[in-house]
């Protein structure tokens, strides 16, 4: 197959339109899935998209058009570029217009995408191996997948954009059933490499959680101050960012809306010295250091292709700070340019401890261990609606009495922020319901005070 760069030079050098900008993501990843405590696939995939993006000048404003298809190779390259022209013809001048960046050079352009295969599991493997025998002298059921990305993104324009950046990451997703599969618990963790996921420290987790499920107290609905950890607050609060698109905010159409018009950027939302931002030049959990859209959206914007991604502070001190922006939305609302990033940190000045020092300081409550099923009810309040799921416990005087049934819940993370009691330390953690699309997330373990759930759920 021909390389990135080699194929991204041939479409530049035929592209007819004003300026042309081509991503190109190769992406390779190895997993293993097991069921019934017994491996059942495993295997190594391979994948490439291709966009070219076309952009036409036209009475000082510019059109654009872009196709993207998988595996393309060298006989392709004219009907794309000719597909990508006629949609930049037929579109209309853009309004996410800005202007593009050009003779910028990241990463090291020419170096091979290095492929991810089985061996990252050479530790894992093993491990995993000897949990399942324990497993099953003990009767529990383990079910679950381990997988590994390695994805390189090359970004090239006629305008001399040479941009490359390499993003591995894995994950592990765990369900243990124990008792006929009466009992049931889950455990998720992310790496870069597998080099930092304990087995053990799964399967103690699981099995703590089992055996809190031998005694059973069930509760009505009602508001709970309910302990959450990391991983659902990564899904609460994913949501969240999800909809802080400032142009959105700006025309009134989101829970960042101000009364009266304009956005509520430089509202106090909680009193903690709570923080959440971006970072691509962070250590632990680097993000790419420059923008690659394959198409616009609310935003995003193919115009911002090629500029640098800053760190963007989205709450601070418990005030919120930006919204997503790209240029021509900043033009739009007067407020900085601040794109969406890679990666997440939400973090409480002062705040330490893990999930099991957060119980000790609830006296009557909930503990929940993962969100399912979160959709919008409301965009004006952001009330989201989901399920617990694998283990809701009852939390009585510092101490987990046993578990309780399952609930419906509807909150807002937006107003949630003004209920947290009690945060932990930040730690680098695998989200349930978004982990296909939100890496690189850092959250606290919190207590969120009267947290509603709303019905009693018959699911397990």
């Amino acid at each position: 197959m021909i390389s990135a760069q080699n194929l991204i030079e041939k479409i530049l050098s035929r592209a007819t339109s004003d300026e042309c900008i081509v991503v190109v993501k190769d992406t390779t990843q190895a997993n293993l899935r097991w069921a019934s405590s017994t491996l059942t696939t495993n295997g190594v995939i391979a994948l490439r998209s291709v966009t070219v993006l076309a952009f036409i000048s036209s009475g000082g404003a510019m059109s654009v058009g872009g196709v993207t298809r998988t595996n393309v190779d060298e006989s392709d390259i004219d009907s794309i570029l000719s597909e990508a022209t006629a949609a930049a013809q037929a579109s209309g001048p853009a309004d996410d217009y800005a202007p593009l960046a050009k003779n910028l050079t990241i990463g090291d352009w020419s170096a091979a995408h290095i492929p991810t295969g089985p061996d990252v599991f050479s530790k894992f493997a093993p491990d995993l191996g000897e949990m399942m025998k324990r497993s099953v002298s003990d009767k529990i059921e383990l079910f679950g997948y381990a997988e590994h990305t390695h994805a390189t993104t090359w970004v090239g324009s006629k305008g001399g954009l040479r941009l490359r950046n390499d993003s591995p990451i894995g994950r592990v997703e765990m369900t243990a059933k124990s008792h006929g599969r009466s009992r049931s618990t889950w455990e998720g963790v992310e790496t870069h490499d597998f080099s930092n996921v304990s087995i053990d420290v799964i399967d103690r987790a699981i099995r703590q959680r089992l055996a809190w499920q031998e005694k059973k107290v069930d509760l009505p609905a009602g508001r709970y101050d309910t302990v959450f950890p990391s991983g659902s607050i990564a899904d609460l609060y994913t949501y969240m960012v999800w909809v802080s698109g400032a142009k959105d905010a700006w025309q009134g159409q989101s829970v960042f809306s101000k009364k009266g018009g304009g956005t509520r950027v430089g509202e106090k939302l909680t009193s903690l010295p709570l923080n959440l931002y971006s970072d691509p030049k962070n250590s632990l959990l680097p993000g790419s250091p420059f923008i690659a859209h394959a198409a616009s959206s609310p935003f995003t914007s193919v115009f911002d292709n090629g500029q640098l991604m800053p760190r963007v502070d989205w709450l601070k001190d418990g005030a919120l700070q930006s919204l997503i922006q790209t240029r021509a939305s900043s033009a739009l609302t007067s407020l900085p340019f601040t794109p969406i990033g890679d990666n997440f940190f939400m973090e409480v000045s002062g705040a330490s401890g893990n999930l099991s020092d957060l119980i000790k300081k609830v006296d009557h409550g909930l503990l929940v261990t993962t969100l399912w099923y979160i959709r919008m009810v409301d965009p004006n309040s952001l009330l989201l609606t989901g399920l617990t799921r694998d283990g809701v416990y009852y939390i009585k005087g510092g101490e987990v009495q046993g578990a309780t049934n399952n609930f419906r819940w509807n909150d807002t993370p937006v107003g949630a922020l003004a209920r947290i009691s009690h945060a932990g330390a930040s730690e680098w953690t695998q989200p349930r319901e978004w982990a296909e699309y939100a890496t690189h997330m850092h959250m606290p373990p919190m207590v969120i005070k009267d947290f509603n759930m709303s019905t009693v759920s018959p699911g397990n």
